[in-house]
């Protein structure tokens, strides 16, 4: 069942994201050869018009294959015939389509379920914010001039800038208040803690709250996906803490697991949502790094083209894409044997 679950979700995420390709390439004129859902063998298909419908042995994985997209062609629709301008219309659609269906799941969630305001709700002895004089059903407002939107940004924040001194702008009763917290050491976590907890409640939200709080939550899952990439990058995390298809399918399982044996069948797939919200933003941050094989090494190579007004050489800009997929598929291989290790 975990592993259905797991490739329903990834299905979704995948689909949604071919399909903005599609749809734009369609709205420019460019011919699709093929829309599929998965890689390898076809399992099914057919063929409307000038495009083959299909879906692929393997689950992991989509395509939306067009006409001189990798290669030449006199064909006046090809997709390399088309203007720059169109190609990367074409090209940034995937990644944004991951971000309007994230955006679109997060309506759903906060309309059900709220969504959790950064209320302190306790203040721990000892700490900064006792210190400070920040009270319970204080509301923080800003961290080091970062807004804050939901209690997650909080341990967020403290987890990204661990140990350094926050400024923070909270308020009470209307008021606006400012002050200066210096984290602790906790020994029984393992943590620099300011010293307040948030409340476990989620307040309802309006309908315009739903759509506020919808583009906040998309913003808070990128900036979550960047700002583990900064850590990853300057040492912060280790190679140990990537998680490939294997670990992610093992933690959807155990998610779904929890929340049916404690909160019911529901409330699991509120949580199946949320990590579907979070995977969606991943996939379109992810693919929009400068990196070739993927979107944003396309974009890259179609702005540098704008730059200077003349096409890049299509074989060689194939070549380069074809050694970042074979890297691409190494650096995978490798995710999938940590996982496989770190379950075992």
């Amino acid at each position: 069942m975990n592993i259905i679950i797991a490739i329903i979700i990834f299905s979704i995420i995948i689909l949604f994201h071919e399909l903005g390709h599609f749809l734009l390439a369609k709205a420019n004129g460019v011919q699709v050869n093929e829309f599929a859902l998965g890689l390898g063998p076809t399992i099914i298909g057919f063929t409307k018009g000038e495009t083959r419908y299909s879906i692929k042995l393997l689950p992991f994985g989509g395509v939306c294959m067009m006409e001189g997209e990798d290669e030449s062609s006199e064909n006046k629709r090809a997709f390399n015939n088309k203007s720059v301008w169109a190609r990367m219309s074409v090209v940034f659609a995937g990644p944004f389509f991951n971000f309007i269906m994230a955006f679109v799941f997060s309506m759903v969630l906060i309309g059900y379920a709220g969504y959790d305001k950064p209320v302190v709700s306790d203040v721990i002895d000892g700490y900064a914010a006792q210190e400070a004089g920040i009270q319970s059903g204080d509301v923080i407002l800003k961290m080091n001039g970062k807004h804050i939107h939901f209690y997650r940004e909080v341990s967020a924040y403290s987890t990204f800038h661990e140990g350094e001194d926050v400024k923070i702008v909270y308020e009470r009763d209307g008021q606006k208040y400012t002050t200066t917290l210096t984290p602790k050491y906790d020994e029984e976590s393992g943590r620099y803690l300011y010293g307040f907890v948030g409340s476990a409640q989620r307040e309802k939200a309006s309908a315009l709250q739903v759509v506020q709080n919808s583009f906040y939550e998309v913003k808070y899952w990128i900036n979550i996906t960047v700002d583990s990439l900064k850590m990853l990058l300057h040492g912060g995390a280790s190679f140990n803490d990537l998680s490939g298809p294997v670990g992610i399918v093992k933690s959807i399982g155990d998610t779904y697991e929890t929340s049916v044996s404690t909160d019911g069948y529901f409330y699991a797939f509120l949580n199946m949502l949320n990590i579907t919200i979070y995977l969606s933003a991943n996939l379109g941050v992810m693919n929009l790094l400068p990196l070739p094989a993927l979107d944003g090494g396309r974009l890259l190579f179609l702005i540098i083209e704008a730059i200077r007004r003349k096409k890049i050489d299509p074989e060689k800009e194939g070549m380069v894409h074809f050694v970042g997929i074979m890297l691409l598929m190494g650096l995978m291989v490798l995710v999938m044997f940590n996982d496989i290790r770190k379950i075992f």
